[in-house]
């Protein structure tokens, strides 16, 4: 990339992120329910707990991949 160390990481961080991001709206879109209103509305744990676990799993493969 470029021969600055802190700007090969903000880079790298930066494009971590727009990865995350568009993984987990594709994720959100796959599932076979509005995830905003079992999470929000109906406060259904079991939801919150598999999008916290999507979360996770989008960002390990990412930082992975980008390591």
């Amino acid at each position: 990339m470029t021969e600055f160390p802190i700007l090969n990481a903000l880079i790298f961080a930066g494009l971590g992120v727009l990865v995350f991001v568009a993984a987990f709206s594709i994720v959100t879109k796959l599932v076979p329910f509005d995830l905003w209103k079992e999470l929000v509305q109906e406060r259904n744990v079991a939801a919150a707990i598999l999008a916290g676990a999507v979360a996770l799993g989008l960002c390990w493969i990412i930082a992975a991949t980008m390591h």
